[in-house]
């Protein structure tokens, strides 16, 4: 069985996407697929690539996972190009992971192109949905990325909602890895330094979608969220959104936006130094009302308003409390108090 090498190159700014030929060499990649959107196919061209799969779908419908498995057997690639957001991510490793319970030997190696702010692309962990409303997922060391390219005018033009939603999402990877029980001081550097550039650059890009320097500043933060949680884990906030997304098919960022401050008002109790730490890297005086703050700027401020029934919630509180972020989560929580903080923010 091979092992994936414990690589992490890195690639940033302007025009990067021009050296993926060359980080492919280094990350020992001869036959790269593309895996990606339609959309993303479309932005992209003359990437020196075997072949494209363009089929990447929200939150990771398992069929598409097979679908680009036999793509890159069809191809004969040896790595794997996911260029887009967290989903693209997520559909590379899941694939690795398919491709390793198909016995294949050696497996490819990722390559991560973030076009948004998500996060998604140091952690060898995937989310699926393995059917309608029902989110499941693994982790493979083999899926990790080796490498990331981090190219700020990829992610101009991206749209307002998905723009602060990804970078809601980056910010909920800030604080988490500041008070996650695996932490080390890689990731509360990682973390601070994230959620800084994050505080600062969001409300620019919001100002001026089309502008260079505020994409770069905010690619910068989600680089930083990213490593940060590389080095920690999951906790609550994030055990919410995701049980919220994968039953309504709402977008993580979205979810994250809503539910993080929930998080951090629960969890000042058990862990009041790091959300001070973390308000403080923002640059506020309470971390939960500077993350409302931040969420309004993409509308973000009810479940309701995301389409979440309030009949569900007790459903929804089941589902999260056996979620590995809350089981890690720094504070103890029950399905009731998950409750409560759904109905909170609903």
């Amino acid at each position: 069985m091979t092992e994936t090498p414990p690589l992490r190159i890195i690639r940033f700014g302007a025009g990067a996407i021009a050296e993926l030929d060359d980080v492919c060499g280094e990350a020992g990649i001869a036959a790269p697929l593309l895996v990606t959107t339609r959309r993303g196919a479309g932005t992209v061209a003359g990437l020196p690539v075997v072949g494209t799969f363009d089929g990447v779908l929200p939150h990771v419908p398992v069929e598409t996972v097979r679908a680009a498995a036999d793509r890159a057997r069809e191809a004969g690639a040896d790595g794997l190009v996911g260029l887009g957001g967290g989903s693209a991510m997520d559909t590379c490793k899941a694939v690795v992971a398919e491709l390793a319970a198909r016995g294949i030997d050696p497996l490819p190696r990722v390559v991560a192109v973030p076009t948004t702010y998500a996060g998604a692309e140091w952690t060898p962990y995937f989310g699926m949905l393995l059917a309608p409303g029902r989110k499941g997922g693994g982790g493979d060391e083999r899926a990790r990325p080796v490498a990331a390219i981090y190219d700020p005018e990829l992610s101009v033009g991206l749209p307002l909602a998905a723009t602060v939603g990804t970078a809601m999402n980056a910010l909920a990877h800030c604080a988490e890895a500041l008070y996650h029980p695996e932490r080390n001081a890689a990731a509360e550097r990682h973390a601070e330094t994230g959620a800084t550039a994050i505080g600062y650059a969001l409300p620019l890009v919001v100002e001026r979608p089309d502008g260079i320097y505020g994409r770069t500043r905010l690619l910068e933060g989600a680089m930083r969220a990213a490593l940060a949680l590389a080095e920690s884990g999951l906790c609550l906030g994030h055990a919410m959104a995701q049980a919220l997304g994968g039953r309504y098919g709402l977008p993580q960022g979205s979810t994250n936006a809503v539910c993080l401050p929930a998080a951090l008002r629960f969890n000042e109790v058990a862990v009041p130094d790091s959300v001070a730490r973390f308000a403080q890297a923002l640059g506020v005086d309470d971390a939960p009302s500077g993350v409302e703050e931040l969420a309004l700027l993409g509308g973000f401020a009810r479940l309701r308003d995301l389409g979440v029934p309030a009949d569900d919630l007790d459903e929804v509180a089941e589902a999260v409390a056996v979620r590995r972020g809350a089981l890690e989560n720094p504070r103890s929580v029950t399905a009731a108090e998950v409750a409560e903080l759904l109905r909170s923010v609903w």
